[in-house]
């Protein structure tokens, strides 16, 4: 597996630099360990792992790469995602994303992405008052709601493509 380490701190740079023009900055958390999983990020914020923000990527019908933002517990549903999208849900390849996002796997975030990048939020996120995604390092983090999220994301629209773990009773 390549170390994609040297691609992330450019990208947190720009990620930083995004936030800056909404006065956002200052809110961009780094920590001394890796917050590259759902489990580590949630550690290394103390945090239910469902409120960390995974962001995943895929490659859409046209061929062009786009994200998904879902709860850290949330996992794609496969019918669901074809019905919405028109297209069998097949991430990208750590390669392919840090291509195409400018972030690298443990870093990747809907924020500072290239134009053509789109962004779709699941509506996972919204059971939380806040959440945790991701700012382009595989050891930050930023706290916005589900709506800050939507926004500072441009996202897209907000979809249901996740199915979340059962729960016990």
């Amino acid at each position: 597996m390549k170390n994609f380490q040297g691609g992330g701190k450019m990208a947190i740079e720009k990620v930083r630099e995004y936030f800056k023009g909404f006065g956002l900055d200052g809110k961009i958390l780094e920590f001394d360990v890796s917050s590259a999983t759902v489990e580590l990020a949630a550690k290394a914020l103390n945090v239910e792992g469902e409120r960390i923000a995974k962001t995943l990527s895929f490659r859409g019908k046209d061929g062009s790469a786009f994200l998904v933002v879902s709860a850290g517990d949330a996992k794609i549903d496969n019918a669901k995602f074809k019905h919405t999208f028109l297209v069998k849900a097949k991430m990208l390849t750590p390669d392919e994303v840090l291509a195409e996002t400018g972030h690298a796997v443990g870093g990747v975030c809907p924020f500072a992405v290239p134009a053509g990048v789109k962004t779709y939020i699941d509506s996972s996120v919204y059971r939380f008052e806040t959440v945790f995604p991701a700012c382009g390092s595989s050891n930050s983090a930023i706290e916005l709601t589900p709506d800050e999220l939507y926004k500072y994301a441009n996202a897209v629209s907000r979809v249901d493509v996740c199915k979340l773990p059962e729960t016990k009773e």
